[in-house]
């Protein structure tokens, strides 16, 4: 069987599409609870929108929006709104909370991505695919960035940094002990393409080196020049946690599956060892990448 992410697996309030994976339904209650009591403040003050933002040094459009919640309620605006209008520390008293609000909202997948983001911490054993694209445990920053700017329709630059920002918090569990065991098969075609202009395709290779040389890591190039190919049907992930059966993921135009059927893990596994078997060793890979490094 081949279950949309989430077959069963929780979904309610614990569970991956709930508030408790990323918190950020209780982002935006603070938001617009904090919204509400600037505006009863300056309502109280009988000042207009207009009036507050002139007095400390912001647009009309920024005071609304931060009272209708549409924008962040930044610390500095809270400190000086508790100042003028005399809320006795009230506001300037959620600074710190906004500020931790901000970090959890940053940390965001879009919510057919959430589930996978979920058992890939929990992976004991990850192997990826990678057909099109490097896996995001591999990007760089700059790399995320080019990807998310580049897609269509255009995503808002807030989005941008957001989903950049989830991008690389995922990387932490490369390096959290227990290690899990980690391997990566990519195609040659993916490591040519400067996605993001070449100081950040450089910088990406850099990555890929630095990767490569951790314990639990194992980076292959499948070059371009093989006659035969096993796995010409696009990326996939095989990803295993503690305790409980092997589990695919396939990923396509913003489309995910979490395949669970013994049988058809088992052809993608095997298919993925045929792969790893046709590509360039470890070190032969870490060669190609140095050369294309020296070709910059």
């Amino acid at each position: 069987m081949t279950a949309q992410p989430g077959a069963g697996i929780p979904t309610g309030p614990s569970g991956p599409t709930g508030s408790e994976t990323d918190g950020t339904d209780e982002v935006a209650d603070l938001f617009r609870a904090l919204g509400r009591q600037i505006k009863v403040a300056r309502e109280r003050a009988g000042l207009s929108q207009k009036e507050l933002g002139d007095r400390l040094g912001y647009g009309e459009e920024t005071i609304s929006s931060v009272e209708r919640a549409r924008r962040t309620p930044q610390p500095e605006l809270l400190v000086a709104v508790d100042a003028l209008l005399e809320c006795g520390g009230l506001l300037a008293s959620a600074a710190e909370d906004v500020e931790r609000a901000k970090t959890r909202r940053r940390v965001r997948h879009p919510e057919w991505f959430k589930d996978y983001a979920r058992l890939e911490q929990e992976a004991v054993e990850l192997h990826y695919y990678g057909a099109l694209s490097l896996p995001g445990l591999l990007q760089t920053a700059g790399h995320a960035r080019a990807v998310f700017t580049s897609r269509r329709p255009l995503l808002d630059e807030e989005t941008i940094e957001q989903r950049a920002a989830a991008r690389l918090a995922r990387q932490e569990i490369l390096t959290r002990w227990p290690y899990p065991l980690v391997t990566f098969t990519i195609e040659e075609s993916v490591l040519q393409r400067p996605v993001g202009g070449q100081d950040v395709h450089r910088e990406q290779l850099q990555r890929l080196i630095r990767v490569a040389s951790l314990r639990n890591v194992e980076l292959q190039v499948m070059p371009t020049d093989r006659a035969d190919h096993p796995s010409l049907g696009g990326p996939f992930t095989l990803l295993t946690s503690k305790g409980k059966p092997q589990v695919g993921y396939l990923e396509v135009q913003n489309v995910s599956k979490l395949v669970t059927d013994l049988e058809e893990v088992r052809m993608l596994a095997a298919r993925y060892g045929s792969i790893r078997a046709q590509a360039l060793t470890p070190r032969e890979s870490l060669t190609l990448i140095d050369k294309l490094l020296g070709d910059q």
